[in-house]
């Protein structure tokens, strides 16, 4: 029997706004406006503190206009994107890209090092030859041997000067798409505080960043998903200013003679990772959130916890394979269970 799963539509995460969600009609009072639109293919919630109706309005317009913007320039679902173009020329010449795009990829190859290659924005092959949500076939090893040299992220060429990405060989390509979501994240934010926004939420999917406060409360309550226990929370925990992202086994899987298979590769076996069923990563930027949990979830709650504890300004709730949860130091003390 097979069975495929996707997840909801926030995903790992869902935005607990228990208070203000309506405007607040005092003049005294800021106003709480929301706006949702599908963007970089998954509902975009936008949710803002505002002096004034008009500029929450504002506000949420110039941002979904950023992640437009980044989704042209990094989607590898365009044709005419960046990513797109380095990937159409690997194994041929290196491609100039603009200075965001450059920082993405150098961030995500640090990442790539930090999490000893977990997080790996050159595994697309594998995950193709996997395609969890479409074609449900587990491959032979002999095929996923296969695409080995093709999935290699230290292979990946950058030049900072002449700002160029290269893929030395043919049929290698790059997807942000474990990282992107944060990025755009952060850089909606920053376009929402030039536009007056007090305070807000940006939500791409499972991937969040909050900044300033609700009105009346302090910062944004966010739940953590309970892997196993559909529209349950794990956990719920006030974010201030910080980003919370969670990879989890149970977002793009199928089943198949009771085994799990999902979305979710070792890059050194290219098979699903086995070690957590999630690995949610707090931190200040969506960026390293985003990039983190994946990797973290890869290398499992050991090693993953050990790197969230000697990380500035990074924690973690890590869910094993079988069901224990493991908090990390900065966030005992934060948390608040259902």
């Amino acid at each position: 029997m097979m069975r495929a799963c996707c997840s909801g539509v926030f995903g790992v995460l869902a935005v607990i706004l228990l208070a203000g969600c309506g405007s607040v009609r005092s003049s005294e009072l800021p106003v709480v406006v929301k706006r949702t639109q599908m963007q970089m293919g998954t509902l975009v919630s936008i949710t803002v503190v505002a002096p004034s109706r008009e500029i929450g309005r504002s506000s949420i317009e110039a941002g979904f206009r950023e992640i437009k913007r980044l989704e042209q320039m990094l989607s590898t679902w365009i044709q005419t994107s960046e990513l797109s173009q380095v990937n159409a020329a690997a194994g041929q010449r290196p491609v100039v890209v603009g200075p965001e795009t450059l920082d993405l990829i150098v961030r995500s190859l640090e990442m790539a090092g930090l999490t000893e290659g977990g997080f790996n924005i050159a595994v697309g092959p594998a995950v193709e030859a996997w395609s969890v949500t479409d074609r449900q076939r587990v491959p032979s090893h002999a095929e996923l041997q296969s695409l080995k040299s093709l999935v290699d992220w230290t292979t990946i060429q950058i030049d900072r000067q002449a700002r160029t990405i290269f893929l030395p060989k043919p049929g290698m390509r790059i997807d942000v798409g474990g990282v992107g979501k944060g990025y755009a994240a952060d850089r909606a934010v920053d376009v929402l505080k030039r536009a007056g926004a007090r305070g807000g939420v940006v939500a791409l999917s499972g991937d969040i960043k909050t900044f300033g406060d609700l009105p009346g409360m302090q910062g944004f309550p966010v739940g953590i998903r309970h892997p196993r226990q559909k529209d349950a929370m794990a956990a719920t925990i006030d974010l201030k200013n910080e980003a919370i992202s969670t990879a989890g086994d149970y977002e793009r899987y199928f089943e198949q003679d009771g085994v799990r298979y999902h979305h979710i590769l070792d890059p050194q076996s290219l098979q699903p990772a086995r070690k957590c069923q999630s690995v949610t990563v707090i931190a200040a930027e969506g960026t390293v959130a985003d990039g983190l949990d994946t990797g973290i979830f890869v290398l499992g709650p050991e090693r993953g916890m050990a790197l969230v504890e000697r990380l500035p300004d990074v924690e973690a709730v890590i869910i094993d394979d079988q069901g224990e949860m493991t908090v990390s130091s900065g966030l005992r003390s934060r948390l608040r269970y259902p």
